[in-house]
């Protein structure tokens, strides 16, 4: 299952590098988690984009979007280290992935190798 960090869909949705890699993995299928969702919307109306185009476009892919579970919330604090420069979002995704046993893609450079996590950018 495939789980995407806000980058990457922002990648996609930007036509930046590595966006061919998430439209891909997007015609698989896959989910992306509410905290991520609402990361994505805000960069886009941020930009001045239209973030009812752009989520039709995602949804088109049949996108779920999964619901953040206490659990998740728990494992995001538990992720936290100073300096590290993982967002509230990011530490979100990757407990998430754990929940869901899920492939994580990311655009972001700064995450560390942690398995189960893909870069959409080479």
């Amino acid at each position: 299952m495939n789980l995407f960090d806000a980058s990457a869909l922002l990648a996609y949705l930007n036509d930046e590098q590595g966006s061919d890699v998430v439209e891909r993995e997007l015609v698989a299928g896959g989910l992306v988690s509410a905290v991520n969702w609402s990361e994505v919307a805000q960069k886009v109306q941020s930009a001045g984009g239209d973030w009812p185009l752009a989520r039709s476009l995602l949804m088109s892919f049949g996108l779920g979007v999964e619901p953040v579970l206490a659990v998740d919330g728990e494992r995001a604090a538990g992720l936290w280290r100073r300096g590290s420069g993982l967002s509230l979002a990011d530490r979100i995704c990757l407990a998430t992935r754990e929940r869901l046993q899920a492939t994580a893609w990311t655009a972001d450079t700064g995450w560390t190798p942690v398995a189960g996590v893909r870069q959409v950018r080479s």
